[in-house]
């Protein structure tokens, strides 16, 4: 089965990735989500206020679990906003590739063979953009955040619009952005979403055209 990808990435933490998911997904209740968190542990990658977030499976390298009901983790919030399915894939820093059969099986489950359309699945992560090539890559971006990670900078030319959280020119931040390709923002679209704004038309109408016309990809 083909999906159409909905990735939607950010270049640091707490700047509203969830809640952005959620958003479009309340946005187009009738579009039958699949929807998923990837999260990456280890070496303080998903460490929240420097303690550990109990994040990693026991056991293995990566797992996956399945939510069973509307909760307030983010997996559980995609349910919320109207998401069919959700789930919440976690892999040890580096080992995102031995997730990738897990995720592949887990659509697979959920997919119709014999369907004419494909499925949507819209996913959080800032390191999937190594393995496939989404319909549609949103990257949110908080200039009142210094922080820029390395691996956010490398995704920006992927990237097919930003959703900024305020206006570029609006926070001393930004100036910490040091060596940022500002060009590769002025060249794409730009919305502003300030958190708890309704999502811009204009976002809405990039989302649509992706679930009229994209052919979708085979995972």
């Amino acid at each position: 089965m083909r999906w159409q990808v909905i990735v939607v990435g950010g270049h640091t933490r707490s700047i509203g990735k969830t809640q952005l998911v959620c958003d479009l997904i309340a946005a187009f209740p009738n579009e039958n989500w699949v929807a998923g968190k990837i999260t990456q542990y280890g070496h303080g990658v998903c460490a929240q206020n420097g303690e550990n977030c109990d994040c990693a499976p026991d056991e293995h390298v990566c797992a996956i679990s399945w939510e069973k009901r509307a909760s307030k983790t983010d997996s559980g919030r995609f349910l919320a906003a109207g998401a069919r399915q959700s789930f919440w894939l976690r892999t040890k820093q580096g080992f995102l590739a031995e997730g990738m059969p897990l995720l592949r099986a887990a659509l697979h489950d959920f997919g119709d063979a014999d369907q004419s359309e494909p499925g949507r699945v819209i996913l959080e992560s800032n390191t999937l953009l190594q393995f496939l090539k989404p319909s549609l890559y949103l990257m949110v971006l908080d200039p009142s955040k210094a922080d820029f990670k390395d691996s956010a900078r490398l995704q920006m030319d992927r990237a097919s619009a930003f959703v900024l959280r305020q206006p570029l020119h609006a926070a001393d931040s930004a100036a910490a952005w040091n060596g940022l390709p500002l060009q590769l923002l002025r060249g794409k679209p730009q919305f502003l979403q300030r958190e708890g704004q309704p999502v811009p038309r204009g976002l809405l109408h990039q989302v649509l055209g992706t679930i009229r016309d994209a052919e979708g990809v085979s995972l």
